[in-house]
C-alpha cells in the first residue's frame, strides 16, 4: 500500500504537553461510522485519506461501533493489511469508563474493569500494546488513587505507552494528575468535550492543563454538528437532531442558537472557510490545544476538517465578533 510521500510536511504536528510526543493538530475519532452497521469501503477509505494527510492518531475506546467493540475490530482489520508496514508512524488510542459488558465488573473505574477492558481491546485489534490509554470518565464510587495505579500498571506491564484521561472537571483532574505523577506514570493528555458552544474547559481546567504539562486534544468539536452547514436552514431529516435517540436533540437546536450558527457562517465565508474549518480553527489558536479530533463520515468531510489548517489564525476583530455573537444565547 503506497501513501502520499509528502503527508509530514504537509501536516502541522504540535508537542503533547511536556512530553516528548507530538501529535497531528487534526486526529480521528472513530466514535461513530466505524461500526459492523457502516459500510467498510467508505471507513477504509476515510482511514487512507487521513494518513495520506499526515494525521498519525487514531482514536477509539472500548465502547465505539455500533456494536460495542466493532469498531476496535474493524480498524484492526485495516490495521494489519493496509497499515502493516506502519505501526511505528501512528499514535493509537483506546479507552474504557463506560458501560462494555455485564455484571459488576463492566464499567466504570475498577482496575479490575480497567485491565480486563484493555486486554480485550489489544485482541480486538490484535495489538501487542496502544500507545495512548484513556480512563474515559471519573467513577464516583472507586477511589481515585485505584483508578490511577490501573493505569500506572498498565503502562508498567507495557500495555501502553502513556496513559489519559476524559472528561475529568479540573478538581477531579487535578487528583489524578498529582497521584499519577507520584506514582512516575504522568498523564500525558486530557480528552475533554470542546467547542464554540461548550467552553467549560475555559474555567480553569485549560490553565490547569499548561501548568501541569498535560495536553489537551477535545472532542466534539463540532457541537455534533451545530457548527456546520448541515443547520443553516433548520433540522434536515437525515440530521442527528432529527432522530429520537441521540447526543443532539431537537430541543438544542433553538431559534438562538440557529441565528448563531448563520452568523457565524457569515463570518467563516469572509475567511474563505467553511464554518466547520472556523470552529476547528478556533479551537487550534489556543497553543494549550495539542490536537483537534474530528469524526468523518467520509474521506471528503474529513478532508474538508483539514482544510482548516489553511487558515488558523485570527485578527482582533474577527475575535471580537465571534465573542459577541456566542454572547447572544
Amino acid at each position: 500500500m503506497k501513501f502520499n510521500a509528502s503527508r509530514y510536511t504537509e501536516m502541522e504536528y504540535r508537542r503533547c504537553g511536556l512530553s516528548g510526543l507530538k501529535l497531528p493538530a487534526i486526529s480521528l475519532g472513530l466514535w461513530h461510522n466505524f461500526g459492523d452497521v457502516d459500510d467498510e469501503k467508505v471507513y477504509r477509505k476515510t482511514l487512507h485519506s487521513a494518513f495520506d494527510a499526515g494525521i498519525t492518531h487514531f482514536d477509539l475506546a472500548n465502547n465505539y461501533g455500533p456494536p460495542p467493540g466493532s469498531a476496535e475490530t474493524n480498524f484492526g482489520k485495516i490495521l494489519h493489511t493496509d497499515f502493516k508496514q506502519h505501526r511505528d508512524e501512528l499514535i493509537i488510542s483506546t479507552k474504557a469508563g463506560y458501560t462494555m459488558w455485564d455484571g459488576p465488573y463492566g464499567d466504570w473505574g475498577s482496575k479490575k474493569y480497567l485491565v480486563s477492558s484493555l486486554d480485550q481491546s489489544l485482541k480486538r485489534m490484535k495489538l501487542e500494546y496502544v500507545d495512548i490509554f484513556y480512563h474515559h470518565r471519573p467513577d464516583p464510587d472507586t477511589p481515585l488513587e485505584e483508578t490511577m495505579t490501573a493505569l500506572d500498571l498498565i503502562v508498567r506491564q507495557g500495555k501502553a505507552l502513556y496513559v489519559g484521561l476524559s472528561n475529568y472537571r479540573k478538581e477531579e483532574a487535578a487528583k489524578a494528575f498529582k497521584i499519577l505523577k507520584k506514582l512516575g506514570t504522568p498523564c500525558l493528555i486530557h480528552q475533554p468535550k470542546y467547542s464554540m458552544f461548550e467552553r467549560w474547559v475555559e474555567d480553569g481546567l485549560l490553565d490547569l492543563l499548561e501548568k501541569d504539562g498535560v495536553g489537551c486534544i477535545p472532542f466534539s468539536p463540532l457541537a455534533q454538528g451545530m457548527l456546520t452547514n448541515k443547520y443553516l436552514k433548520g433540522i434536515p431529516k437525515n440530521s442527528r437532531a432529527a432522530k429520537k435517540h441521540g447526543f443532539l436533540q431537537k430541543e438544542q437546536i433553538t431559534a438562538a442558537r440557529l441565528e448563531q450558527v448563520q452568523q457565524l457562517n457569515a463570518l467563516a465565508v469572509k475567511r474563505g472557510q467553511t464554518l466547520a474549518q472556523m470552529a476547528l480553527a478556533w479551537l487550534l489558536k489556543d497553543p494549550r490545544v495539542t490536537s483537534v479530533l474530528v469524526g468523518a463520515s467520509s474521506s471528503t468531510q474529513l478532508l474538508d476538517s483539514v482544510g482548516c489548517l489553511k487558515n488558523s489564525t485570527f485578527n482582533k476583530e474577527e475575535l471580537s465578533r465571534i465573542a459577541r455573537i456566542l454572547k447572544e444565547q
